[in-house]
């Protein structure tokens, strides 16, 4: 199956959606006393309003048929003028996903490979991203991409 990477439009919203369930739902599985399932963190109108602004780019992997097979959502970030921290230039991956019959195929590479290409071209200093540690499938492939932890959030229920 030949795969490519482009910008989400709108005509992919449906398939972005059940990606988004698919999301939840392995959140909702580790995590249920946190995530409700079956859901989206976002609707299809508000899926419209991220993929016109240039500050959320969407990417999606897609196969041969310009069917949506993964998504990566990012996010530019950027903290000016702060008394502790530098000014430098993030993009961060707010949800990164690929349809579970496609997983293992090469499709969550290409579009991570893709995301980083992009965040190199526009000048970024670093990409970023947060992992539940419940999504041990998750934290299996960032480690393989070569992600290293920048910092750790820590709980207890009470």
């Amino acid at each position: 199956m030949k795969l490519g990477v482009r910008r989400a439009r709108k005509k992919d919203i449906p398939q972005i959606l059940g990606l988004l369930t698919q999301v939840d739902m392995v959140h909702h599985n580790g995590r249920p006393d946190i995530f409700k399932g079956p859901a989206t963190k976002y609707s299809a109108e508000e899926l419209k309003d991220i993929l016109n602004d240039d500050k959320t780019p969407v990417f999606v992997c897609v196969d041969e048929d310009d069917k949506a097979l993964g998504h990566a959502f990012c996010i530019h970030r950027q903290i000016k003028n702060d008394s502790v921290l530098t000014d430098i230039k993030t993009l961060y991956i707010d949800d990164i996903c690929v349809d579970e019959a496609q997983r293992g195929k090469g499709a969550g590479k290409l579009l991570y490979d893709y995301v980083i290409n992009y965040a190199k071209e526009q000048g970024f200093y670093n990409v970023t991203l947060n992992v539940w540690i419940c999504n041990k499938g998750a934290v299996k492939f960032y480690e393989a991409m070569g992600l290293t932890p920048q910092k750790i959030g820590m709980e207890i229920i009470i």
